[in-house]
C-alpha cells in the first residue's frame, strides 16, 4: 500500500490522536492540526477561515497534495431543548458542522485538481439514532451525516471519496469539553462517556479497515451496529426503549437546571 499524506483536525488528544498513531504507524505522512500546535503539527481552529486557508498552503508547500482529510474536531455537548441556550447551539453548530464544511470547501479543490482523495468526517451514533435531552449534538451529528452521503455522490466523479465515521460513546477526553448550561445532562453524558468499554485505539483500527474499503459509513463498535439495526428493523423496540430513556431522564433532572 503506498504512503499517504494526512491532515488529522482535533489531532493532538482522544480519537483524533489515536488516528493520527495508527495512520503514522502504518508509514503514512500524517499532519495534526489542533487548537494547540503540537510537534510536527499546525494549530488549526476549525471555525476559522484563515486558518484552514494557512493549512492548505502548508500543505501544498510541504506536500504539493493531500490524500486524505480526516474533520475530527469537535466538542460534546447536549441537554434539554428548553435548557440549553442558543448561544450554545451556534457554537456547536460552527465547530460540529460548519467546522466540517469548511474544511470540505478548503479541500475539495485540491482533490479535484488531483483526480483522487478520501475525506473523512467524524460524525457519531448520534447522528443516525436520536435519543432524548442530546439535541443540539443529534442535530449537528445527522448533518454530518447527510452531508458526507451527498458529498460522496457529488465528488464520486472527480475520484473522491466521502466516509461518515459514527462510532458510540468511547472512552475519550471528550467529555471535559462538556461545560454546557444543562448541568445535570452533562453529568449524564460525562458517565455514558467514561464507562465505555471501547478505546479510541480501537475505533482508529477500524477507520482504516474503513477508508481502505472506501465504506461509506463506519459503525466502527458492536453497540453502535446494533442500536442502527434496532431503529430500522424493531423500530417499535426502539422507540420504547428510547422512552424510557427519557422518562430516566425526567427522574434524574427533575427540579435541576
Amino acid at each position: 500500500m503506498s504512503k499517504k499524506r494526512v491532515l488529522v483536525t482535533g489531532g493532538a488528544s482522544g480519537l483524533g490522536a489515536a488516528m493520527a498513531e495508527a495512520f503514522a504507524a502504518r508509514g503514512d505522512d500524517v499532519l495534526v492540526a489542533d487548537l494547540t500546535e503540537v510537534p510536527d503539527g499546525i494549530k488549526l481552529d476549525v471555525t476559522s477561515d484563515d486558518d484552514w486557508a494557512a493549512a492548505r498552503t502548508w500543505v501544498e508547500d510541504n506536500w504539493g497534495g493531500l490524500d486524505i482529510l480526516v474533520n475530527n474536531a469537535g466538542i460534546a455537548t447536549g441537554g434539554r431543548i428548553d435548557v440549553v441556550t442558543i448561544d450554545e447551539w451556534r457554537k456547536v453548530i460552527d465547530i460540529n458542522l460548519l467546522g466540517v464544511v469548511r474544511g470540505c470547501r478548503t479541500f475539495t479543490p485540491m482533490f479535484k485538481a488531483q483526480g483522487s482523495g478520501h475525506i473523512l468526517n467524524t460524525a457519531s451514533l448520534a447522528g443516525l439514532v436520536h435519543p432524548p435531552a442530546m439535541s443540539s449534538y443529534t442535530a449537528v451529528k445527522a448533518g454530518v451525516v447527510a452531508l458526507s452521503e451527498t458529498l460522496s455522490y457529488e465528488l464520486h466523479p472527480h475520484g473522491i471519496d466521502v466516509t461518515a465515521l459514527c462510532p458510540g460513546f468511547i472512552k475519550t477526553p471528550l467529555a471535559q469539553s462538556l461545560a454546557g448550561s444543562d448541568t445535570a445532562m452533562d453529568a449524564i453524558a460525562a458517565r455514558l462517556i467514561n464507562k465505555s468499554p471501547y478505546t479510541a485505539e480501537q475505533v482508529a483500527a477500524a477507520v482504516l479497515k474503513g477508508l481502505d474499503s472506501k465504506s461509506m459509513v463506519i459503525l466502527p463498535d458492536p453497540a453502535a451496529r446494533k442500536a442502527v439495526l434496532t431503529k430500522r428493523f424493531a423500530r417499535p423496540l426502539y422507540d420504547r426503549e428510547q422512552r424510557k430513556f427519557g422518562a430516566r431522564i425526567k427522574s434524574i433532572t427533575e427540579g435541576k437546571s
